[in-house]
Formats: structure tokens, C-alpha cells, sequence
């Protein structure tokens, strides 16, 4: 029997079904699941854009009593984390239909579809930062106090988190060094191959220098 395509479309638009079967693969169980998540990713993906905007119009500032600077301060570090947090949602959202279609759903991977917005907002917060400081240089690091752009590299940075943690990765390369990786078996057998060939090296020039005291009395 062939497997269908677990592809996105256009690659396979029938999900493996024939013309007519419209009934679910799945048991009522299974989309109490479906749709526990599904009512959370759609809470994220209303709420977020909520949250952008009143943090964008000021109102939180008269909440903790900041002024307007530090409060313009703030701001693009909250913009960081909720536009990151919009990018992972809009993703974990389209992969939840995508493995329900495609019959790859399964409860098991529940933590990552309910961890993932928070994850892409950490990340994202975490490279606005390094972006800030200067240590990643994109653009100008005052240019990341506008709103604007801060919330709209953030949501890329949260969509394509698996590509901004290789860029991560190659920054803490860059700093600290690339990772020692341990010898194989064979570079250990050699070395010590070495080692007993030099320690006998050393043995025989003593013998030999002894030898050649006693000779020469």
C-alpha cells in the first residue's frame, strides 16, 4: 500500500484520500486534543496583536509609574518578545493543521505546539538584544528603538526560530570558540600508540648512556 505525501501543498492537496471520503481518521479523543490546542494558538494569535497595541499606545506607562523615557526604553524589548511570540504562533499554528491533515498529529508533541510561542518570544528577545548591543550587526542599533521594525524582526526571528538559533549558533562560535570535540577511538589508540613509543625511545638513550659511564671507567 503506498503511503501518502506528508508534504505541504501544492505537493499533495487530497491528503492521500480518494474523491468523496471525507469522514476523520481521527477518534473523538484525539480532537478533544485537536481542539484544546487549536483554541490555544487562536487565543495567542488574537491576543498578541491586543497586547502590541496597548503596549504601543502607552497606557502600561501610568501603571508602573515610569516616565517617558524609561518607558521608551522598555518598549522595544516588550515589542521583541510579543512580536516573536506572534511569529511562533502563526507557525505552531500552521504545523497543527498541517500534521492533522497530513494524519501526522499525534499528543505526544502537545509540549512543543504549547511551548513554542513562548520559546520564538524568548529567542527573539534574546537576538533584539545582541542586535541593540551591536554584537549582531544588521542594522543600526538605534534604528531597533522604532516599534515598527523591532516588532517586524522580531516575528521573523519567532516564524523562522530553527534559522535564527544556526545564526545564534555561529555568533557563540564566534565569541567563545568553536566546541573541542572529543578524539575518536582511533586518534586515542594512536596517541597512546605514541606515547609508549616515546617513553621506550627515552628508556633505551638511559640504558644506553649508563652503558657508556661503565665503558668509559
Amino acid at each position: 500500500m503506498k503511503e501518502h505525501s506528508t508534504a505541504f501543498a501544492p505537493v499533495d492537496i487530497k491528503d492521500g484520500r480518494k474523491e468523496g471520503e471525507w469522514a476523520s481518521r481521527y477518534k473523538w479523543k484525539a480532537w478533544v486534543f485537536i481542539a484544546i490546542e487549536s483554541i490555544y494558538l487562536l487565543a495567542h494569535v488574537f491576543g498578541v496583536p491586543i497586547a502590541l497595541a496597548f503596549a504601543c499606545s502607552g497606557a502600561p506607562r501610568s501603571w508602573y509609574g515610569l516616565t517617558d523615557a524609561q518607558y521608551q526604553m522598555a518598549l522595544p524589548g516588550v515589542c521583541a518578545w510579543l512580536g516573536g511570540t506572534l511569529g511562533g504562533t502563526l507557525f505552531d499554528l500552521k504545523w497543527l493543521y498541517h500534521s492533522v491533515a497530513k494524519q501526522i498529529w499525534n499528543v505526544d508533541r502537545i509540549l512543543w505546539r504549547l511551548f513554542i510561542p513562548h520559546l520564538s518570544g524568548g529567542l527573539a528577545f534574546g537576538t533584539i538584544l545582541l542586535m541593540s548591543s551591536g554584537v549582531i550587526r544588521l542594522f543600526d542599533a538605534q534604528a531597533m528603538n522604532a516599534a515598527g521594525l523591532t516588532i517586524g524582526i522580531s516575528f521573523l526571528i519567532g516564524y523562522f526560530s530553527d534559522m535564527a538559533v544556526g545564526k545564534l549558533t555561529e555568533v557563540a562560535k564566534t565569541l567563545f570558540g568553536p566546541t573541542r570535540e572529543p578524539p575518536t577511538r582511533n586518534q586515542a589508540e594512536h596517541a597512546m600508540s605514541v606515547q609508549e613509543e616515546e617513553k621506550s625511545g627515552t628508556a633505551s638513550t638511559d640504558k644506553a648512556a649508563v652503558d657508556g659511564a661503565k665503558h668509559r671507567r
